[in-house]
């Protein structure tokens, strides 16, 4: 080691102390991501995921109509946010996994050409291509990794005109809450339901989701 050290230029020895930290902090991260360690920063497009919204004070009708249970009313048209806080969180772990990255590829290029007898502006040139390129790929590599983890977060929304079958029964005019089994998203999913009908919906009946309540709540008549 100490050999080699001695070996290097001035700028070869710069560029290993930037390559070898560099290195040994990115095989930590990866790792630690195996491991199920490292922050993922969870993030939810095509719509706001009503469990971050959060409040038993929001009422989610498709027609802006208040529920009669929760005292916020959020129209269709406004209460859906889309955004590309995938693509947002992907840069955001590029300032920590893209920039490591960087200096990483950056590093080693940079050594190899000098070792090979390159100049010293032609390696730096190259290894700065390489560690830019390294980025971009580090960066598109995790946008396209929550686009995937986002296309699987169920959104409760999705569940309106939907029908479904009773599981558990409905009590009417919302006095308590049943379930139903519905199929959001391609996934058979039972959520809790209420409705405004008059009499109970029992197990078996058909309903159609009219409305969301709250939270994760489904609103619902007969079929």
């Amino acid at each position: 080691m100490v050999v080699w050290w001695n070996s290097l230029s001035v700028l070869g020895q710069i560029l290993a102390c930037i390559a070898i930290p560099s290195t040994l902090i990115m095989l930590i991260q990866i790792v630690m991501m195996f491991l199920g360690l490292g922050h993922s920063g969870d993030a939810d497009t095509d719509g706001v995921d009503l469990h971050d919204m959060g409040g038993a004070g929001n009422d989610f009708d498709g027609d802006g109509i208040s529920d009669g249970v929760y005292g916020q009313d959020i129209d269709a048209d406004h209460g859906d946010f889309h955004s590309d806080s995938a693509a947002d969180s992907g840069f955001r772990l590029l300032s920590v996994r893209g920039i490591i990255a960087f200096f990483a590829m950056f590093g080693w290029t940079g050594l190899v050409m000098l070792k090979n007898g390159n100049g010293n502006i032609l390696s730096l040139a190259v290894a700065l291509a390489a560690g830019l390129v390294t980025m971009l790929i580090i960066a598109f590599i995790f946008m396209w990794m929550f686009r995937l983890q986002s296309d699987g977060t169920m959104n409760i929304r999705n569940a309106l005109g939907i029908s479904g079958k009773v599981y558990l029964r409905v009590p009417a005019e919302r006095n308590g809450a049943g379930k139903v089994n519905v199929m959001i998203q391609g996934t058979y999913s039972e959520l809790s339901a209420v409705t405004d009908e008059k009499t109970p919906i029992q197990y078996g009946e058909e309903i159609v989701v009219i409305g969301i309540s709250g939270e994760n709540t489904l609103v619902v008549k007969r079929k």
